[in-house]
This record gives structure tokens, sequence and C-alpha cells, in this order.
């Protein structure tokens, strides 16, 4: 038995504080008033005008909110169905900050559990990743299989003669599903369906996740840091930011590190951002109609993407494709890139998935996975490993320039002046009277299409969905039970194709 022991643009308005004492202010669900209730009170006609609070990105109020209404409602990232090959292998992960162990059992069954012992509630799992049939609990060694279930509890004849085990088995989420190899989870038993969640989006993750036949497959393992910056700047960023590349990463246009197309450009040139998109958004540069680019995927790759079933839309863009970056809401972004690890190098191909972690307010901890088509030589494989670790990880070029500017605006957030004066940050650009691009009217996808870079509809996008989440009524929670213990929840292992 295996056993697991630069310079912002604000917009001011007079604050909305009641500055009077007396009884508590209170919301519908009789919480009492607190600042992120005065900060929702105006945001949807803030976003109309395209303005966002300052303190949205560093407020324990928000972030306490956010916990609750978005992370314990959406569908999360857990990780990729290639992490867990064999029954038995697992790693351990977040949903918002409650951690859960991710793992393959002994039937092939996906299984998303709280990494918590039913019996006094230490930590079960104590170690990051491994394979294990069983997790026993350090504390009173109470023992489950990796399916969740009870069967071992020491001195049970004589101190627990009548518990019934199947009644105390691990907690686990409330739904888990997979989509193209992305295993999700939600701790929300009544949001929709993952693919109702993902709803049109699923277009543009497929030119991403089944490229080939075999689709997908992560490369080692994550990557893992700390940024003193809220969560919701790197979920925002992948959504199009794409005015920001000219100077953020500056230096690495200037060194021949990137190219200007890959960098983004402002203006038409090589520019598509997709919006409103069932929440989520995605920006890709792309070369004129039929110059190929294949993100810098070698021929022998190139010919295997007619395999993975897309539409002749869906290639033509793949094709023409340099960069490809988007966010599914909240916190799981992708970047679809060729890169170098050395200047003298030719550029490799690769896809990079991330996910922001809340960890606080206006605070964050990223984890980067790197991943390449299944069918690629070990060789390819290496090389987009480490033109991936070159730009996107801890120490990556493209990395350190983001984490430096994110740092700014939760420092901003949450300084005094932000609540006095009610600062808003500016998410105008492109908006009708501001950008001079048009909505494209034939385009052959899903969403709002916009032939330019210089915008920021999908950070927008982004926010709307936020807001949506944080003013929703807060469902009732459900009654306790001591004998609530659940590991339904799971996917089978036919789980790559959704």
């Amino acid at each position: 038995m295996r056993v697991s022991i630069g310079r912002s643009m604000f917009y001011f308005r007079q604050s909305t504080h009641d500055d009077q004492g007396g009884s508590a202010v209170t919301t519908h669900d009789e919480r009492p008033r607190e600042r992120v209730d005065d900060l929702l009170a105006h945001m949807g006609e803030d976003l109309e005008r395209g303005m966002v609070p300052a303190e949205v990105f560093n407020d324990k109020s928000v972030y306490r909110r956010e916990l609750r209404q978005i992370f314990g409602r959406c569908w999360v990232y857990i990780g990729h169905v290639s992490e867990i090959p064999n029954n038995g292998d697992y790693h351990v992960r977040r949903i918002g900050e409650d951690p859960f162990i991710f793992v393959r059992d002994e039937e092939g069954e996906i299984r998303v559990m709280l990494n918590s012992c039913r019996h006094r509630g230490s930590t079960v799992c104590r170690t990051d990743a491994g394979n294990t049939s069983h997790f026993r609990c350090p504390y009173h060694a109470w023992t489950y299989k990796n399916d969740g279930t009870l069967v071992g509890v020491p001195a049970r004849p004589s101190g627990y003669r009548q518990l019934d085990l199947g009644q105390w088995s691990m907690i686990s989420a409330a739904q888990v599903d997979t989509f193209r190899g992305l295993v999700f989870a939600t701790l929300d038993p009544d949001a929709p369906a993952l693919e109702d969640y993902l709803g049109k989006f699923r277009w543009y993750l497929d030119m991403q996740f089944a490229l080939t036949e075999g689709g997908m497959e992560v490369i080692g393992e994550p990557h893992r840091w700390y940024i003193d910056a809220d969560w919701k700047s790197g979920g925002e960023n992948f959504t199009g930011d794409s005015s920001h590349t000219q100077m953020t990463h500056r230096s690495l246009l200037e060194t021949g590190i990137a190219s200007e197309a890959g960098a983004g450009k402002t203006g038409k040139a090589h520019g598509l951002h997709v919006n409103d998109c069932d929440g989520h958004a995605i920006s890709m540069r792309v070369m004129p109609p039929g110059v190929e680019s294949c993100f810098n995927y070698p021929p022998e790759m190139q010919e295997l993407f007619t395999e993975g079933g897309l539409s002749e839309a869906q290639l033509d863009l793949v094709r023409r494709g340099v960069v490809h970056d988007g966010t599914v809401f909240p916190n799981l972004s992708f970047i679809h890139f060729s890169a170098k690890d050395d200047v003298e190098k030719e550029e490799t191909a690769f896809l990079s998935i991330r996910t922001w972690q809340p960890r606080g307010p206006g605070r964050m901890e990223v984890w980067n996975w790197t991943l390449a088509p299944a069918e690629a030589s070990q060789e390819f494989k290496e090389k987009a490993y480490r033109a991936g670790m070159a730009s996107f990880s801890p120490s990556g070029t493209f990395e350190q320039d983001d984490a430096i500017v994110w740092t700014g605006v939760a420092r901003t957030g949450g300084t005094l002046t932000a609540e006095l004066q009610d600062l808003r940050f500016n998410y105008q650009m492109g908006m009708p009277g501001m950008g001079s691009a048009e909505p494209i009217e034939d385009w052959p996808g899903p969403g709002v299409a916009w032939p330019s870079n210089s915008g920021e509809s999908g950070l927008r996008t982004f926010h709307r969905k936020w807001f949506a989440h944080m003013t929703a009524l807060p469902r009732a929670s459900r009654p306790s039970s001591a004998a609530a213990g659940s590991t339904s929840a799971s996917t089978s292992a036919g789980e790559g194709a959704s």
C-alpha cells in the first residue's frame, strides 16, 4: 500500500462615504456595510464610462467578497490531465485560498478533494506532488483511499464502535469537469455546466489546445512565485492589453529578443481583439491574409494541425498566428507564442498557461505551465520548455517587466488617497468616440472582433464579468451535516476531448 503522509490616469469624484455615526447600514443580505459596497454601488455606472475604481486592486473588503462571490462560485482551473497520467498521481492545488488534492484515483477517475482530514481538520497531504493509493492524516492517522473514502480509523473498536466510515469521506469540490485536457472545479453545486460556463469562448480555446489529434501536454513542473500585485492585474492584462508592450517590454524589442509583430504594436497592423465572448476575451496578433507564421512551429508540426478537427476559419487564424493570448475568467490565462532562450538562437513555439492565485489584498501567487503538442519530439519539447522559461517564468524576460508595473497598481489601490478621492483608473481606450476601429461585421468566430491593438475592450469585458459576480445575490448556505462527506464529484479517464 502506497501512503502519502509609469504613470496612471485617474478620474476623481466626490467621496460617497457616509460620515454619520449611528446604526450600521446593511445590504440585501443583512451584512454590515463595507467599503466594497460603496465601490460596487457606482461601478456599473463607472464601467459604462470606461472607469474602474482603484481600490478594487487592494482592499480587504473587496478581497473577502471576491473569495466568496467569485472563487466560491466560478469554475476554476485546477490542472492538466497530462500531469496525472497514472492512477495514484496527485498534486496539491487551490481554489481561491482553499487547498485541494488533484488526484487520479485507482479507478482512473479524476478527483478534486479538500486537503483536510474530516476528524479535526488537519492537512492530510503535505507533499506537493507524488503517487499514492492512500492519504493518511499525520494527526490521528485517519486514512483515506485516493478517492477520498475513509478506510482506517485507529482505536475504532474501543472508541468509534458506531462510526459509519462511509459518512466521513473527504470533502470534494461540488463539480469537476474537463475541456481539452484542462481540469476545472467549482465549489458551487448550482453553477452552470463547464461547457456552458466556457460558452462560445471554446472556439478560441480549441485553437490553443486542440491543434493536433493528441492535444497539448504539460512539460515539466509548474513554476510558482509571489508578486505584490492583485490577481486581477494579470487576468485583465492577458485579455488584450496590447498597448503596454511597446513601453513595458521596450528593452526586449531593442535587444531583438522580441519582434515588433509579436510585441503587439499599437494600431491596426497585426492586431485583433475579441471581447464579450461569454465573459472571456482574447487578443490575437496575426499576419496579413496569405502570409503564414503558425507561431513558428516547424513544418513537420504544422502538417499535424489539420488532424485536430479545427474549422477552416480557425486554421486560418492559427496559420497566420504570431501571438494568441487570452483569459478564461476568473484567473486562467494563456499565451501561444514563440520566443528565444538566447538572442542568437531562432524562436521556438510554445503554449504557456498560468493562474493568478489570490493570496490576500494586493498579493498573488503565479502558477505557470509550459505546454507543447503531445506528438512533438522530445527535442522540440525541451526547446519549447527553454523558450517558455526564458520569457514567462520567475526569471523570464517578459515576466519581470510585468511584475514591476503591476506592483504599482496595487500600491496605488491601497493608498488612503485612493479611498478619500475615489480614484478611478481609465479603461477608455478604443471606446466609441475614442478609437478609430469598428467591429468586423463578417467575423467568422463568436464574440465582437476589433481589427486593432489600440483598445481595451477585453479588459472592460473582464471587469464587467467581475462586477456581475460581485453584485450577484449571495446564495444561501446549505445546512451543515456531520455526515456530509462527498466524493461523488469526479471526471472519468476519457477527459481529453470535451
